[in-house]
């Protein structure tokens, strides 16, 4: 027998999280993006909530509740307002990067003293390598004091306490050496929209510390996926139940357009896919609690996710017609929300690679696509 419920823990932080999505988030989302900040009354209604340290260990201060507690509450917030979230969770997935690649000790040194910190930010970059990409960001090994240069040309924020470069060997921490300048930005605006800026080619930014830890680094990316996936499954959800909500009060030819049957199916499959969605995230993320193996399931939830959104926040728009395009109604930022997030976590196609490679290293299947291959 399958328990797929949320301990009472768990579930009445939910319950305070949504009230807080609701009240705080949903009803001020459009002043949060105009300002590209959010207001310091909200910041420290969140932090008295004491979130920040919900998966901290229990021997460094925190509530050390781990991925599932962690993802139950991202979507909450993402229903509200997912760049207001990542204001309010600063420090966000860098902490895993920190807490996986370098332990315990490194997590004491660099996060902890920013906790209590209701403005502080902490940002994760991932670094593919040599890969062709947007970013100019190279890691540059000259002298006795390697750092890098280039620029990373939009991150979710406007300031940074510290900047985290998780890669696929490990994870640098740099403190100093860098800046943001602002930019418009699309998707995530109240979180804030700058460009990363490392030093130069003859002035690289400083590594603070570096930690080499492959398996620590695959970890700390699939949390960073499964974080992301949270917030998204949040954004598609209110754009599901948005659509379904205007369906039912929309009449045409005498009768809610949510009664016939081409709008019905389609909310009823809108529904389905955000609660299998859920359940993909939540069964990586108890996988990564139990201490499972758990890189290759959280690849492929943020696959399944991201295609997800792609399909829902669609047709939300498309249920309120041309309407859903104006600003007006909140419909094109579920859509930018979305489509921004995908970006994130090195991306969809990274994704795929991981879940893929996992899939294929069973040799059955390995043949099997060796056949195909030589079929076509």
């Amino acid at each position: 027998m399958f328990d797929l419920s949320l301990n009472e823990d768990i579930s009445m932080i939910q319950d305070v999280v949504r009230r807080f999505a609701t009240d705080m988030l949903s009803e001020n989302y459009r002043d949060f993006e105009a300002d590209k900040a959010i207001p310091e009354s909200v910041l420290s209604a969140y932090a008295e909530m004491g979130l920040a340290s919900l998966e901290v260990p229990e021997s460094l201060g925190g509530a050390a509740l781990g991925s599932t507690a962690k993802a139950v509450i991202l979507e909450e917030l993402g229903f509200g307002d997912p760049g207001a979230a990542l204001a309010l969770d600063g420090i966000g997935p860098a902490l895993y990067a920190v807490a996986d690649v370098g332990g315990d000790s490194a997590l004491e040194e660099y996060i902890v003293s920013l906790l209590d910190k209701p403005d502080a930010r902490a940002l994760l970059i991932w670094d593919d390598g040599p890969q062709p990409s947007a970013s100019s960001l190279r890691y540059l090994d000259k002298g006795s004091e390697p750092g890098y240069q280039g620029l990373i040309p939009w991150v979710p924020a406007n300031h940074a306490d510290l900047v985290v470069v998780l890669d696929h060997n490990g994870a640098s921490v740099i403190t100093q050496g860098f800046s943001i300048n602002p930019v418009k930005g699309s998707g995530l605006r109240a979180a804030g929209a700058g460009e990363l800026v490392f030093g130069d080619e003859n002035n690289p930014v400083p590594i603070a510390k570096r930690w080499d830890n492959k398996a620590g680094a695959a970890k700390a990316l699939a949390r960073w996926q499964l974080y992301t996936a949270a917030l998204m499954i949040g954004v598609f959800r209110v754009a599901a139940e948005t659509s379904r909500e205007y369906a039912m009060e929309r009449v045409a030819f005498g009768k809610p357009i949510a009664h016939h049957q081409a709008i019905a199916f389609l909310i009823a499959d809108m529904r389905t896919v955000v609660d299998g969605a859920r359940l993909l995230v939540q069964d990586a993320a108890s996988r990564a609690d139990a201490d499972q193996p758990f890189e290759s399931a959280a690849a492929a939830a943020f696959v399944e996710v991201v295609e997800a959104s792609m399909f829902i926040t669609p047709n939300a728009l498309q249920i309120f017609g041309g309407q859903g395009f104006m600003q007006d109604l909140p419909l094109e930022k579920y859509m930018r929300e979305a489509r921004t997030l995908g970006l994130m976590a090195g991306g969809v196609d990274l994704a795929r690679e991981i879940a893929g490679r996992d899939i294929c290293a069973n040799e059955g299947l390995v043949e099997l696509s060796a056949l195909a291959a030589q079929d076509a």
